[in-house]
C-alpha cells in the first residue's frame, strides 16, 4: 500500500535524478558534516552517562539521517517538537550543543532553546507533543503566517490516544504540521507486529485523509526532500501530512536498557555494515568524486573541539538550586509541596552532617 522511498541506494547510487541539481557539493558537504557532528556527539555523551558525568541518556546512533534532513527542511521561524531522543534534530535546527547536556543533567536550564528559536522542551511521556504541535501550527495559521511545525516521535507512540487526537484535529482543521514517525521497529522492548496490526504507520494517515508518506530513514536526501515537499504543502494551506521514516537504531533505548534482553544485536551489526546512512553518504561523495580524507579528518577534529568546549561550559555551571525544584509548581506553593520542600532539606542535611 505505502512503498519506501528512496532517492539513495545502499551503495551511495542515485535513484531520483531529478534532485540532480540540488546536491551542489557544499550541500552535500554540510550534510555529511552534520551527520559526523550528531554521531560524535551522541558517542560521547554515553561516555561521559558512563563516567557519572550525565545522567540517563537516550541514544540515536543509526537514526542521524531521519533527524538531521528533517530538521534541515525547516525554515528559521518553524517549530520543532522532539521526544526526548531527537538532540540530532535540535541541534540541526540551532539548539545548543551545552543546553542538550544541560538537560541530560537535570537541569531546568537544558529546556530552555536559544533566543528566537521555537524549540519544544523534550517531551519524555509518549506522544503528548503532537497534540501540541498541532495547537502551534494552528496558532501561527490563524495569525496569517507561513510557519509550519514538525513533531517527532517514535512508532510506540502510535499506539497512544494523543497520536490519534493529534492527527485528528491537524486534519480537521488543516494545520500546517508534519508529523514525523521514526519507525525503530521497537517500542522499547515490543517489536512493532506486537504493538500493531496495521501493516505501516503511514497508512495510519488514511484514516484522517492527510497524506501519508513512507520512507528510507537511513536515506538523507529521502528524508530531506520528503519532508520538504510537506512543509511546503502545509506553508500552502493544504494541511498536514504523517511520515514514517523507516529506520533502525544502533543501542539501547536508553543507558539504563540492555537490549540484549529482547533484540538481536547481530541485526545492528548487520545494518551498521549495510544500510548505515553516514556511511551511504560518504559512498555517494566517492562515486562524485568529492570526497576527501583531510577533509573528513578535519571536520571530525572540528566536531570534537565542539563537543568538548560545550562539556566544559555545562560543568562550570554553578549547582543547581534545590528551591528550583519546589517554588514554580504555583503560583502559591501549596502545603503538599511545602512538605516537601521541607522534607528535602532535612534529607539534606542528614547528608552533609
Amino acid at each position: 500500500m505505502f512503498k519506501r522511498i528512496q532517492y539513495l541506494d545502499e551503495n551511495g547510487n542515485l535513484l531520483n535524478n531529478d534532485i540532480s541539481e540540488a546536491l551542489t557539493t557544499s550541500f552535500v558537504q554540510s550534510l555529511y558534516e552534520k551527520l559526523i557532528l550528531v554521531r560524535s556527539f551522541d558517542r560521547k555523551a554515553i561516555s561521559l552517562q558512563r563516567q557519572g558525568r550525565l545522567g540517563t541518556y537516550a541514544p540515536f546512533e543509526g537514526q542521524e539521517a531521519a533527524q538531521v534532513g528533517s530538521a534541515l527542511a525547516l525554515q528559521a521561524d518553524d517549530w520543532l517538537f522532539p521526544t526526548y531522543r531527537d538532540h540530532a534534530a535540535t541541534i540541526t535546527f540551532g539548539h545548543s550543543l551545552k543546553t542538550i547536556l544541560l538537560y541530560w543533567n537535570g537541569r531546568v536550564e537544558g529546556c530552555i532553546p536559544p533566543e528566537g528559536k521555537k524549540i519544544f522542551p523534550p517531551a519524555v511521556p509518549i506522544a503528548t507533543q503532537l497534540p501540541h504541535a498541532t495547537g502551534a501550527a494552528l496558532a501561527e495559521k490563524r495569525k496569517g503566517t507561513k510557519n509550519a511545525a514538525i513533531v517527532y516521535f517514535g512508532d510506540g507512540a502510535t499506539s497512544e490516544g494523543d497520536f490519534h487526537e493529534g492527527l485528528n484535529f491537524a486534519s480537521v482543521f488543516k494545520a500546517p504540521v508534519v508529523f514525523f514517525n521514526q519507525n525503530n521497529q521497537f517500542a522499547i522492548s515490543v517489536p512493532i507486529e506486537k504493538q500493531m496490526n496495521s501493516e505501516t504507520i503511514a497508512q495510519k494517515s488514511v484514516a484522517y485523509s492527510i497524506p501519508g508518506v513512507r520512507l528510507d530513514g537511513n536515506d538523507i536526501f529521502a528524508v530531506y526532500f520528503e519532508t520538504k515537499k510537506a512543509l511546503d504543502r502545509a506553508r500552502e494551506g493544504d494541511g498536514a501530512t504523517l511520515i514514517e521514516a523507516v529506520t533502525w537504531r544502533y543501542g539501547a533505548h536508553t543507558t539504563a536498557d540492555d537490549p540484549t534482553k529482547y533484540r538481536n544485536q547481530d541485526e545492528s551489526e548487520r545494518k551498521r555494515a549495510t544500510t548505515d546512512p553516514i556511511s551511504r553518504l560518504e559512498k555517494y561523495m566517492k562515486n562524485q568524486g568529492i570526497w576527501d580524507e583531510a577533509w573528513q579528518e578535519s571536520i571530525i577534529t572540528k566536531a570534537t573541539q565542539k563537543i568538548e568546549q560545550a562539556i566544559e561550559e555545562m560543568e562550570a555551571y554553578p549547582p543547581p538550586n534545590v528551591d528550583d525544584l519546589f517554588d514554580h509548581v504555583f503560583a502559591v506553593p501549596t502545603w503538599t509541596i511545602k512538605e516537601q520542600k521541607d522534607q528535602y532539606y532535612e534529607f539534606l542535611r542528614g547528608v552533609n552532617q
